[in-house]
Parts: structure tokens; sequence; C-alpha cells
């Protein structure tokens, strides 16, 4: 058992018999010093001591007698104490062991899906880069005007030659007036050919979208800008590409964009009927691919009439071979018949043969220089074996 004093543990049993021996050591002082003057009375004063000191020793011997059995039970208790607290620590350890390997396992497992998901990420990082070199590759060609205006050609083109066969389409084709449209396309039945413009003022559109962002205002101004830069590039189309008997009397002009195309017929209906009253259609590309194909369809049809006369001489060929082989047929289905009619006469010669050998056969010689005995009724007849028929004598037949 202890104690604490100034933070540190001190033992009770040490301390205690200390004190004991302390006071001892100051009664018999006592003793010493008053024996002179008091000697009876020190005697019984020191027969009290000592009574009182055994008694103290004995109770000092019970004491540590009862410390040194507190101290063991306090021992065996500590003990017991230290192996439930070892128990459970072993317990909480393994328990800690366990979730930190579950949690090693899970941070492991979400690393990984980690990883894969960075993967994707930068594949996909990878891709926008990419397509951000491409959307700054087109912002470069749509910011020249003259590369624009090569790339509104190219995708006409594209959609020209896709739905046309060679030889019904010309690009840069020069006309009598000396001007060359971006695209002429021939026409059935020797009509002039149709002119197609890909010459758009896309620079005018983009100035109304960055003056729409920046401020209302002059959003207004670019949108009446582009109102005139579309009627001069439209009275230009027709000006120069709407000739009387060389050209068709409509022409197409030719938007690289769907959304600018439906755009411009939203907030530019003026223009778009000012456009069809100078016989200039504007397309999209949708609706040139349709007028193409449309076209593509007409010429188609015009080669087969073109053709017609071909195709009749032809039916006319095939006409007299049916002819030719109708009649062979029939010649041969006489020779067929004669055969048959040979085979029929073939027939009846063996039948009759055969008849003669069941004669024959049925006949009885009687030995030689005797006559042959008639057949009597009591003689067993003879019987066909294939008809199963009695058999009768026949003198003579053909």
């Amino acid at each position: 058992m202890t104690f604490i004093l100034l933070g540190q543990e001190i033992p009770v049993v040490p301390v205690l018999a200390g004190l004991v021996i302390v006071l001892l050591i100051a009664v018999i002082v006592l003793v010493i010093n008053g024996r002179g003057r008091r000697s009876e009375e020190d005697l019984l004063r020191a027969e009290d001591a000592e009574q009182s000191m055994a008694a103290l020793l004995r109770a000092q011997a019970e004491m540590q007698g009862r410390l040194s059995t507190i101290a063991e039970v306090f021992g065996s208790r500590q003990a017991e104490f230290n192996h439930a607290i070892n128990q459970r620590l072993d317990g909480m350890s393994q328990r800690v062991t366990a979730t930190i390997g579950e949690q090693t396992r899970s941070t492991h497992e979400n690393l990984r899906r980690l990883q894969e998901r960075l993967a994707v990420i930068d594949a996909a990082q990878t891709n926008i880069q990419s397509l951000a070199k491409d959307v700054v590759g087109l912002q470069a060609i749509l910011s020249n005007k003259q590369t624009r205006g090569a790339f509104g050609q190219a995708r006409m083109e594209t959609i020209i030659a896709d739905g046309l066969p060679m030889g019904a389409y010309a690009f840069q084709t020069t006309l009598s007036n000396g001007s060359r449209p971006d695209c002429t396309v021939r026409m059935p039945n020797g009509s002039p050919p149709l002119v197609i413009d890909a010459k758009f003022p896309l620079e005018a559109w983009n100035a109304i979208r960055k003056a729409a962002a920046a401020n209302p205002e002059q959003g207004k101004l670019a949108a009446q800008q582009f109102r005139r830069d579309l009627e001069v590039h439209i009275r230009d189309v027709a000006e120069k590409y709407l000739l009387q008997g060389e050209t068709q009397d409509t022409a197409f002009l030719f938007v690289p964009s769907e959304s600018i195309f439906a755009e411009i017929h939203e907030n530019f209906e003026a223009i778009v009927q000012k456009a069809q009253r100078s016989r200039v259609v504007i397309v999209s590309p949708s609706l040139l691919m349709l007028s193409i194909q449309v076209i593509q369809a007409v010429l188609k049809d015009q080669r087969m009439r073109e053709q017609a006369h071909v195709i009749q001489g032809e039916v006319a060929h095939l006409m007299d071979d049916l002819s030719r082989l109708d009649e062979r047929v029939r010649k041969l289905q006489g020779h067929f018949a004669l055969a048959q009619k040979d085979v029929d006469m073939i027939v009846t010669s063996a039948d009759k043969l055969a008849r003669r050998g069941e004669r024959i056969e049925a006949l009885e010689f009687e030995a030689a220089g005797e006559p042959a005995k008639a057949i009597t009724e009591d003689r067993p007849k003879p019987i066909d074996n294939r008809t199963g028929q009695l058999k009768l004598r026949v003198v003579d037949e053909d």
C-alpha cells in the first residue's frame, strides 16, 4: 500500500516503521534526561513507557501483518487487474489491427478506382485538348475571309459530289458575262444549268454575335450591317448569275450552317422575302442535299427516257426469240407424238409375240406320225399365268 507525496508514490509500511522508531528514540532520550531528577517517577514512567512501547510494538507487528495481508491482497488484485487489462488490450489491439487492415484494403481499392477514373479523365482531357486544337483551327479558318469562303465552298462541293454523278455538275465555270459561280448543276432535257453560290457573308454574322454579347445597341447596329451586306450579296448573285437562256431563273445561296439558316429565317424574314423576289433561294446543307436528290431523280428519269427506244428494240428481239422458241417446241412436240405412236405399235407387236408364244407353249404334240389330239373338256385347260383366265385357241390372228 502506498501514498502520494509531492507527485511520488511512497510505501506505507516503511514510513510507519520509521515513525515508530523515531518515537522510541524520543522516549528513550526523555527517560535518560529525567532519570537523575525523578528516578522513581521516571522508573514508573519508564515502566509505563516500556509497557506502552511493548503495546506499541505489538500494535506495530499486528499492523505490519495486516499491511502485509493488504499488500498481498492488493498485489493479487493488481495482478488480476493487469491480466484483465492485458486481455482487453490484446482484444482491442486485434480489433484495431483488423480494422486497420480493412481500412487499408478499402483505401487501396479506392485508390485503384481513383487511378482508373484518373486514367479515364486523362483520356477525356486528351480528347478535349485535341478538340480544342480543332476548334482553334476552325476558328483560324473562319477568321480569314478567303479561308472561310473556301470552307463553305468545300462543304458545298462535298454535298454536290456525293449526290450527283460525274459530269452532272461543274465548279468555277465561266459564264458569258465573265463571272464564275461556285457551282453549276446540269439540268435535264437540255435546260440551262442551276447556279449555286457559297460566298455567304459570315463575318457580318460573327459581328452580330460579338456585339450582342457586349451591348444590345451594338447588336442592333451589327444586325443592320448584316442585313445590308446580305442584301448586297443577294443583288450581286441575281445580277451576275441569273442570265436569260444561259442559266436557270433561280439561283441557290448556300449557308454552311443549319443554325445560321434557322436564325436568318427567324430574325431576318424581310431579307428572305427579298431574296425570293430576286429569285435567289437561301439553302442550308440539308435543303441543298434534298434539292440534289430531286435533281438526281430527274436526271435518272431522263436517262431512262433516252434509253426507251433501246429498251423497245431489245423487247422486239426478245419477242422474235420467243416466237422461234415456240415454233421449235411445237416441232419437238410433234416428234414426241410420232415417237409415242411408234412406241405404241412396238408394244402391240410385243403383245402379239407374247400371245403366240403362249399358244405354242400350250400345244401338246403326239408321237411322230400321229395326229394331234383334240382338246376336250375332260382334259385340263390351259390357264394364262399372267391374267389367270382360260386360254382360248385362236386359229389365226394378224
